[in-house]
């Protein structure tokens, strides 16, 4: 839950940079963003699917995020919404444009930190979840 809680801070942090057009300190390594994403999802795909699978394996957030104050949900569903139109002007930005050579401009990781907010904010909140709202016995 830390790492997601630390990834998700990281990613916002690298997408408000992206927007004032500035890359972030450590250039490259911000790319570990990318990787990270498998450590938290592992744990969340595992968990989710306990806590919401059951006889009629139906997959429901929800169930996942029971355990959650209603203003963390709201906000993931924010989060989710804006990285749907981020995704989408990123898209159409890029469009056209030559492939970028040498270190990621500002616009390109605006484009995937987008994406990195919602997955660390997804497992951060499913996680959360896991503490406060015990796995029923659903399966």
């Amino acid at each position: 839950m830390v790492i997601a809680a630390t990834g998700f801070v990281l990613s916002l942090a690298t997408h408000l940079l992206a927007l004032a057009g500035e890359t972030p300190p450590g250039g490259g390594l911000v790319w570990g963003l990318h990787i990270g994403i498998f450590t938290v999802w592992i744990p969340t795909v595992w968990i989710t699917n306990r806590k919401t699978h059951g006889p009629d394996r139906k997959f429901d957030w929800k169930t996942a995020t029971a355990g959650c104050p209603v203003w963390m949900r709201r906000v993931l569903q924010v989060v989710f919404v804006y990285a749907i139109i981020n995704f989408v002007l990123f898209m159409l930005g890029m469009a056209g444009q030559p492939k970028p050579v040498g270190p990621a401009p500002p616009s390109v990781l605006r484009g995937f930190s987008g994406h990195w907010m919602v997955f660390y904010g997804a497992a951060f909140s499913t996680l959360y979840s896991a503490i406060k709202a015990p796995t029923s016995n659903k399966g």
